[in-house]
């Protein structure tokens, strides 16, 4: 009989001290609205993969890209504008 144990290192790989730290947690906080367009997005494409799109959901699915697209833009103009040395 073999006997299961665990090992320590995948117990404690992830101990409090790997939080993510304050950077990091204003990154994401940056990308929150990317994040959340993509969710949007991938809400109304997951609508339609058990039935064959409608015109209702082919409008959907191109507002929730519109927007992912937008905000992805717009992070992008926001950190170039952060960035010392950006493309003017």
């Amino acid at each position: 009989m073999s006997h299961i144990v665990t090992v320590q290192d995948a117990v404690t790989a992830f101990a409090d001290f790997m939080e993510p730290t304050a950077a990091e947690l204003d990154a994401i906080e940056l990308e929150m609205p990317v994040i959340l367009a993509d969710v949007d997005l991938l809400d109304a494409q997951i609508i339609t993969l058990d039935r064959t799109p409608s015109e209702l959901d082919a409008r959907r699915i191109r507002r929730a890209r519109r927007r992912a697209l937008a905000a992805r833009r717009a992070l992008a103009n926001r950190t170039a504008d952060a960035v010392p040395g950006g493309a003017a």
